[in-house]
């Protein structure tokens, strides 16, 4: 395994331990696109190309999408 792929390792650890810590929901909705798009870079390294177009459309896309429109929706009917 080269420097690169350790560091990213890295950070999903780092994204995922942020995600389940923070409070703000808008927050944890970042830090899961990143936590995303980071997934999609390591398969791209893993040679699953199908894998890491997969991941960056529907991780980091569509459902942070949906995420926020949810969160949009919730915090308007208060």
């Amino acid at each position: 395994m080269n420097i690169f792929s350790i560091i990213m390792l890295i950070f999903l650890i780092g994204c995922s331990i942020a995600v389940s810590a923070t409070k703000n929901l808008l927050g944890a909705v970042i830090v899961f696109m990143a936590y995303s798009l980071v997934m999609a870079i390591l398969w791209q390294q893993l040679n699953a190309p199908d894998l890491a177009i997969t991941e960056a459309a529907v991780g980091a896309g569509i459902t942070t999408l949906l995420f926020v429109l949810a969160l949009r929706r919730i915090r308007g009917e208060k």
